[in-house]
């Protein structure tokens, strides 16, 4: 196939280095280059980061988003830049990844998916545990009726993160403080892409968003949502201050069984799967499953492939843009951006 162009706006954001990786070594892609709108940043990534060594630099925005041959754009941004980014790349007609979440302004990413629809442009969130082999096995466990009725699903994705700046990393309790929620914030979208999956719209949200550290007293660093649904309730708890190496865990329970991402999530090597009865090719009782282990990069790798697929047509979008927003507004409920 021809090789897709693409570019990326901006560098600040967590795992703005793994697309970079990916688009480098995907063959069905070229990468035309990056736009990082702070001079300073540009420099600081081009002296300690080698992904970004030989890269191309635009020097203006417009001398990227302008630019007919390139199809699409990972928006990589800081959480609190990124949707305004994003907007700014769907209204040049390109397709993007959007790496999570989707800014704190409702109204505004409601707005930028009307139109990318009216485009007919894909926006792909850069929630990567959509292709993390363990979560797939058990989503589709789930949704098959393999477990019977979903009436829990609980996730743990804590995490450790500096009070500010160590290294090139953006990554800080003084960085995230700036958005409600703080850590859940950050990271809850994770777990409420798969809950949503699974569940659908939650009914009831109720968010404990506490500081019990004190050493950034405006970051939330130790949260729990409760999701409530028809006949189930999720639980996601996630603290920033976790030992390391951190102990995630996704579980889903149903009334004729169980699915369970042992922990860590990665690389992941084990999924406990209990069955009341005989089913999807395993006998009743419990059974762990061994599973390849993959590491961040290789997912990013996979959704990246995912990415290719569907704008090119070969696919539809693994997930819909119904669903993206479905995620964000879940998250936006728990933090206040948004009020039931």
């Amino acid at each position: 196939m021809t090789k897709i162009r693409m570019a990326q706006y901006s560098t600040k954001h967590g795992h703005a280095v793994s697309w970079i990786v990916s688009m480098t070594n995907n063959p069905n892609v070229e990468l035309a280059g990056v736009y990082e709108p702070d001079p300073a940043r540009r420099q600081e990534v081009i002296e300690h980061d080698p992904a970004f060594r030989h890269v191309h630099w635009f020097e203006t925005a417009e001398e990227m988003l302008n630019d007919p041959t390139i199809v699409a754009i990972t928006s990589e941004g800081l959480n609190a830049e990124s949707l305004d980014y994003t907007e700014a790349i769907i209204k040049a007609g390109k397709h993007v990844i959007y790496d999570k979440p989707a800014g704190d302004n409702w109204p505004q990413w409601q707005r930028v998916v009307k139109l990318a629809e009216e485009k007919n442009l894909v926006i792909q969130m850069g929630y990567m545990f959509r292709y993390h082999r363990g979560f797939q096995q058990v989503a589709q466990w789930a949704k098959s009726g393999l477990l019977g009725d979903i009436f829990s699903v609980r996730a743990h994705m804590s995490t450790w993160i500096p009070p500010i700046r160590q290294g090139i990393g953006y990554n800080t309790r003084d960085t995230i403080s700036k958005h409600v929620g703080g850590i859940f914030y950050d990271l809850g979208g994770h777990m409420l892409d798969q809950v949503t999956w699974i569940l659908g719209r939650p009914n009831k949200v109720t968010a404990f968003l506490r500081n019990d550290t004190g050493i950034v007293p405006e970051f939330m660093d130790n949260t729990l949502g409760v999701f409530e649904f028809d006949k189930a309730i999720a639980f996601i708890d996630i603290a920033a201050m976790e030992a390391r190496p951190m102990a995630r865990r996704f579980e889903v329970y149903g009334t004729k069984g169980s699915a369970i991402i042992m922990e860590p999530f990665e690389p992941a090597r084990v999924l406990r799967l209990v069955l009341e009865e005989a089913g999807g090719g395993y006998d009743k009782g419990l059974h762990l499953i061994e599973i390849p282990e993959q590491g961040r990069q290789e997912t990013h790798d996979l959704a990246l492939e995912a990415f290719i697929a569907t704008i090119t047509g070969q696919q539809a979008p693994d997930r819909p843009l119904a669903h993206e927003l479905l995620v964000q507004e879940t998250l936006l409920r728990a933090t206040g951006g948004v009020v039931d």
